[in-house]
């Protein structure tokens, strides 16, 4: 095994175990993870709301929040590898690695670190602060009698809930109210998207069409966001908090910081993970060709240079 596949290999294993340990986490959180048991006041009107099914399930999140995303950047590196001047592929145990699959594998690898890590960061609030749903007092139905004058304004935390329907897991999603998980998801992946969509999308036939399926990312977003609301899953400031993590992830992994990008390159390394516009500088695309109108008003310019000088 020649050096250059034995870094190649070392490379992949360290990314595959990074990504695993989060991973790992995550599902340890899910299957293990017990919130912080939160009382209640027994006058909260934010906790009487009526339980409803979520408009956009886990399911319908999770397919699309992962799979749009990782088919666009896969077919969007393989477009660009077809215009590329100045990159080539890796050899890899003796066979040539293309150029996109390369350049696949770090954009996936990195969008699905950054989706795990913001997971990660959003149970971590959740299970810390265990704050109760709106739809608490009417999934819950707690073994307190809340007309009697001493519960009024009393903080109740010891309770047991006496609904027959409720089950062992929405009786724990019961105290996961902040932040909201869909609304951090969605963000993230989908901020990650539009962003991805500025880098790669080239095509001259329309100035809009970028920035129109930019605006269907973000719409999708923001209506998993404010469908949390409505459908009575979180309270608004949980939908916020939740935003304000994958707006920041995704800002974070995508690498345009506060800096910009005028940095060096070096640096750019150090700070940013991604570095998704960072690499136009390192990697140009097909070379500008002057048209003949340039060429044109170039000697135009050249010649009145010349005729001022003497």
């Amino acid at each position: 095994m020649d050096r250059s596949s034995k870094l190649i290999l070392r490379k992949v294993i360290v990314d595959f175990l990074c990504l695993a340990v989060v991973g790992i986490t995550v599902l340890m959180f899910y299957l293990f993870g017990k919130p912080y048991k939160r009382g209640f006041f027994c006058n909260d009107e934010s906790l009487s709301h009526p339980y409803h099914d979520s408009t956009i399930t886990s399911m319908m999140l999770y397919i699309v929040g992962i799979f749009l995303p990782v088919f666009t950047l896969i077919l969007g590196e393989f477009l660009h590898a077809r215009h590329c001047t100045e990159q080539t592929g890796k050899v890899l145990f003796g066979y040539s690695v293309p150029l996109w699959v390369c350049n696949a594998y770090e954009k996936v690898g990195i969008f699905l670190f950054g989706t795990a890590c913001t997971v990660l960061i959003t149970n971590v609030a959740k299970y810390s602060v265990g704050r109760l749903r709106p739809h608490f007092m009417t999934l819950c139905v707690p073994n307190v009698n809340c007309t009697l004058p001493e519960n009024q304004y009393k903080y109740i935390e010891n309770f047991v809930c006496t609904s027959s329907s409720i089950t062992a897991m929405q009786y724990k999603e019961l105290r996961l109210s902040f932040p909201s998980g869909h609304s951090s998801f969605s963000a993230y992946t989908m901020i990650y998207l539009a962003m991805y969509l500025q880098l790669r999308i080239r095509w001259k036939g329309s100035k809009l069409l970028k920035h129109f399926l930019q605006l269907i990312c973000l719409l999708m977003a923001w209506f998993t966001a404010m469908s949390r609301i409505s459908d009575y899953k979180h309270h608004w400031s949980d939908v916020l908090a939740g935003s304000a993590i994958g707006i920041v992830c995704a800002l974070v992994v995508v690498g345009i910081g506060l800096l910009g990008p005028s940095i060096s390159s070096a640096s750019r390394e150090t700070l940013y993970i991604a570095d998704l516009f960072g690499e136009e500088k390192q990697y140009p695309v097909e070379k500008h060709q002057s048209t003949d109108y340039e060429t044109e008003i170039g000697m135009q310019v050249n010649n009145g240079t010349a005729n001022h000088n003497y």
